[in-house]
């Protein structure tokens, strides 16, 4: 695979201060919306927002935890800074490039501008085990936790109530083995009947160090709530807004295929005093789940970075990327609008999953799964017709791969017909 060129840095000069973006398609198009220049950086050469219309520099990194890439980053810094005549944004949209900004910040700090948490609160946001220490600290509405050595209330064999397992870090675990044991294709943690039959499971057992245990709270996907927003250095919230999940892939446990904007008054209530409490700095998500059964909103993680909620929230007029530029470079402080309830985002491919997935439970039919996509304004987590070059470049790349496959196996089997017939 080709690695993209290096960007014509100079091309940016007499415009707007551009943003280097540690991020995709759907970050790449915030930026594009506000008509911000985005120099997008990734460790993935085949990475689909390098061929967005707004993606005005394209920059192979080496990867996050590579001791090079943050030089890699320094350098491209330097470059941008000497264009612009002053630090840029920097920005990320993942849990493995935040880590790597919180880790290098007073040296990044040089030439990019970035309003990230204090240490300990940043890292608690990383490792769920320290969160839960966190949240129990600050007293934030958490699942109660349990632990496999525990004592008391804490203790994992006591454990009568369901079970949800996940892993204890938001980092390098994707592809891992514990990944591929545990969770399969898309999942993110494991519903367990109680503590026994958690501790029962070989692949549990194995991985115990690695696990976090918590009570799991029942609802389906529209019991998941977020609250999204950017903070200032005191916590103060500038602009948010709410969001509800409609389904995941797989189910309950799963990555966001269908979602929408919400509106509720006392979960934005309740974010923007969790915001204050830690404080939280800069952007965020904080995911709930409401209790069905006495409605009580319980914190399940905070991630604190931008996501794929913030082209939904941009497409409904409150675009946060751009709320979180105002502020970095200028301290301004928006009065930001209300987000609008106009558009949902869709992931087709994963919300067909989804579908199959309830199906099977008997949770969901093909017509009304139909009904829900056609009945609604979507925009796509690739698609995009004002921008159809993300879309374009993934499925050139993955038709390229697939034949690229069939092609070996065949040149495979002719190979070994030719020795047996010989």
């Amino acid at each position: 695979m080709a690695t993209p060129p290096a960007p014509s840095l100079h091309a940016l000069e007499g415009s707007r201060v551009p943003v280097l973006l540690l991020g995709g398609v759907n970050l790449v198009r915030c930026l594009g919306l506000a008509g911000i220049p985005a120099i997008v950086a990734s460790p993935d050469p085949t990475e689909p927002a390098f061929a967005s219309r707004y993606c005005r520099g394209s920059v192979v990194i080496p990867p996050y935890d590579h001791p090079k890439a943050v030089n890699r980053l320094l350098a491209l810094g330097e470059k941008l800074r000497a264009i612009a005549g002053r630090r840029i944004p920097l920005m990320c949209g993942s849990d493995d490039a935040l880590k790597l900004l919180c880790a290098h910040r007073d040296r990044l700090q040089r030439h990019f501008v970035m309003l990230l948490n204090e240490p300990a609160v940043a890292t608690a946001l990383i490792d769920k085990e320290r969160f839960q220490a966190l949240a129990a600290k600050r007293g934030l509405p958490v699942p109660r936790e349990f632990r496999w050595d525990g004592k008391g209330a804490l203790r994992l064999a006591g454990a009568e109530v369901e079970v949800l397992v996940k892993p204890k870090t938001k980092v390098d675990w994707h592809d891992s083995h514990l990944h591929d044991r545990l969770f399969g294709a898309g999942g993110k943690a494991r519903i367990f009947a109680n503590g026994q039959e958690a501790m029962a499971d070989p692949g549990v057992a194995h991985f115990r160090e690695q696990l976090a245990f918590q009570e799991y709270i029942p609802g389906d996907d529209r019991s998941l709530w977020s609250y999204h927003g950017f903070a200032d250095e005191h916590g103060k919230v500038l602009a948010a807004f709410v969001g509800r999940k409609i389904r995941t892939d797989p189910p309950l446990t799963g990555e966001s295929a269908f979602i929408e904007i919400a509106e509720d008054a006392a979960l934005g209530a309740l974010g923007r005093e969790i915001a204050a409490r830690l404080p939280l700095r800069g952007a965020f998500k904080m995911d709930f789940k409401q209790d069905p059964r006495d409605g009580r909103w319980l914190l399940l993680e905070i991630n604190a970075r931008f996501n794929l909620w913030h082209y939904l929230g941009a497409r409904n007029g409150l675009n946060l990327v751009q709320v979180a530029y105002d502020y970095l470079l200028d301290r301004v402080r928006p009065r930001a609008p209300a987000a609008a309830t106009t558009y949902r985002w869709l992931s087709l491919e994963l919300d067909w999953r989804a579908c199959r997935a309830l199906r099977k439970s008997g949770e969901l039919t093909f017509g009304r799964w139909i009904a829900s996509i056609a009945l609604s304004r979507n925009v796509f987590d690739l698609f995009s017709w004002s921008d159809p070059g993300p879309w374009i470049r993934f499925w050139r790349l993955r038709v390229a791969r697939r034949v690229s496959r069939v092609s070996r196996r065949l040149f495979t089997r002719v190979r070994q017909w030719r020795s047996t017939a010989s």
